[in-house]
């Protein structure tokens, strides 16, 4: 059984976050880019169905910043191979644009399942695995939490809201977006990452020009608007204290 790990990087967004210059998308020169934290989850539950079933996990992701790094860490993990897209675009590259050059890839890699993050911090024209489903007429499940797949079919527990949740029964193949792995995702030591990255291994694809169909055109974007600011309060602790019950009693939370 084969299994595809499509994986993307997503802005780190503990970064503070910069315009590009035409504010159109963030300026991406000196921003951190991870990997996007479901997929992280979709490779760990990949790698838990490999090792119940001697599957082949294949990592594969867009020529973005930082993606070597990400890759070379998902065979350190225990992924089998890693492949690189490239000639997909530069900059932001919409969910449907990503959906058409990996249906188109994913045509000729004979892959069993597919498993990917739920969705992703920057989605803006919806998420990935409906969209990648539906172009190569697949079954498909999201909010996936558990995946057992062997002789042809998976079973897979879905969350809902309330804390309800099913269990499905999908003939494979199938397309998933994982919402959380079973156990937390593993970790990768940098002497290991360092050991892959020098006996190499990532092998790149070119993408195939491919129409991705309607979606979203960024005209503008906008920081957040400053609504107020902080107040240091200087002086005595006395007249700290009497500044900060003066302020909330302004604020009608005391009476006296």
């Amino acid at each position: 059984m084969r299994i595809v790990v499509p994986i993307k990087q997503v802005p780190d967004l503990v970064e503070e976050l910069e315009l590009s210059s035409d504010g159109t998308d963030v300026d991406r020169e000196f921003l951190k880019f991870v990997v996007n934290e479901f997929d992280d989850h979709a490779l760990e539950e990949a790698l838990l169905v490999k090792e119940a079933s001697d599957a082949e996990v294949v990592v594969v992701g867009f020529d973005e910043p930082d993606i070597d790094q990400a890759l070379y860490t998902a065979i350190a993990k225990g992924a089998d191979r890693a492949v690189k897209i490239t000639g997909a675009g530069e900059g932001a590259i919409d969910s449907h644009a990503r959906a058409a050059v990996l249906a188109d890839w994913l045509a000729g890699q004979d892959a069993d399942l597919v498993l990917t993050g739920v969705q992703a911090a920057d989605d803006l024209d919806g998420q990935l695995v409906p969209l990648l489903a539906a172009r190569m007429g697949l079954p498909h499940a999201s909010v996936v939490v558990s995946v057992d797949a062997k002789e042809g079919v998976a079973r897979v527990r879905q969350e809902f809201s309330g804390g309800a949740s099913a269990d499905l029964e999908v003939r494979l193949p199938a397309v998933f977006g994982v919402q959380a792995s079973r156990q937390p995702p593993r970790y990768a030591s940098i002497t290991r990452i360092r050991q892959v990255m020098q006996a190499g291994g990532i092998e790149e694809a070119a993408a195939a020009p491919a129409s991705g169909g309607p979606a979203l055109t960024v005209r503008r974007l906008y920081p957040p608007e400053q609504t107020g600011h902080a107040e240091m309060l200087e002086g005595s602790p006395a007249d700290v204290a009497d500044r900060i019950i003066e302020l909330v009693r302004a604020k009608g939370l005391l009476n006296n």
